[in-house]
């Protein structure tokens, strides 16, 4: 095995390629190749900066670390739509062609056998088959979805140069075998996917993971307190204490002492007292802080 080297890895997929007939697939394929050549050489990288992987429905090119990665995101971005569009207005239903495409960079080594290793390319992988750039192509009306890796978007991307909108990127999260995948998506991120858009948001009810604080739901109905429902008595506004006159004290409130247990006429007891809402009160009748005990 050869040693590990820098590359620029670019990953362009057709999508349901085998849905097709095997003579709608060769004319994919050949499309699929003008454009990757098209977009590789208006990023002025020839055929002696790259090496190209055939894997049927999609191609694999490891681009020289000295090609300039700018110029091909430039291209991706402008040119591959561009010749998407032209490709698909003169093309039949069956012979339409939209890709899927990931720009990445990493240490790729070629095995005895000719094959490509590398954590790197496998994680460049990974974000191809992701089940959120799927749904971010089938749900756009362009033909076009692309993804660069955490690297790429910190290198490249993130530092606005013309051509490339940083603020057109989004991050997402993506799973994968190796778990997950932070990258970054150009245009909308699609909703409804197993993998996720990492921007910020207000939690719904109940999603922060924490208890209500008790009586914290009643508090939010009016009328409604924390425990067993019981009926509401309305509360008179505080009046003076009561006179030992016989006139009846303010507020009307009626205070009977026939000689036994006391009995309360309205809804107030001023000052301090242990009082039950309805029915009969017994035993010692505390009012007005008085403490005192009755004989």
């Amino acid at each position: 095995m050869t040693d590990p080297v820098s590359r620029t890895i670019l990953l362009l997929d057709i999508e349901k390629y085998s849905d097709r007939d095997d003579v709608e697939q060769a004319y994919l394929r050949r499309m699929l190749y003008d454009i990757t050549d098209r977009a590789l050489e208006g990023a002025g990288i020839d055929e002696r900066l790259r090496l190209r992987a055939d894997r049927g429905d999609s191609v694999m090119e490891l681009v020289d670390a000295g090609a300039s990665v700018t110029a091909l995101l430039r291209a991706l971005l402008t040119e591959v739509p561009a010749q998407l569009r032209a490709v698909n207005r003169m093309a039949s239903s069956s012979a339409q062609i939209r890709l899927r495409g990931v720009v990445a960079t990493g240490y790729v080594a070629v095995d005895d056998l000719g094959g490509w290793v590398g954590s790197d390319l496998n994680h460049a992988c990974r974000l191809l088959d992701a089940q959120l750039l799927r749904a971010a192509l089938r749900e756009r009306a362009d033909d076009f979805a692309l993804c660069v890796s955490e690297s790429v978007h910190a290198g490249i991307v993130r530092h606005g140069h013309p051509g490339i909108p940083a603020e057109d990127f989004h991050p997402v999260t993506v799973q994968s075998k190796n778990g997950p995948l932070r990258a970054w998506l150009h245009g909308p991120v699609p909703q409804g996917t197993d993998d996720h858009s990492e921007k910020g948001g207000t939690p719904a009810p109940g999603d922060s993971g924490e208890s209500p604080a008790p009586g914290a739901a009643a508090a939010a109905e009016p009328g409604r307190a924390a425990g067993p429902t019981r009926p509401t008595v309305p509360v008179a506004p505080a009046s003076p204490a009561p006179s030992t006159s016989p006139t009846a004290p303010p507020g009307g409130v009626v205070l009977n002492f026939n000689g036994g247990s006391p009995s309360f006429g309205g809804s107030l007891v001023t000052g301090d007292q242990h009082g039950v809402s309805g029915g009969q009160v017994t035993g010692d009748v505390h009012l007005g802080g008085s403490g005192g005990e009755s004989a």
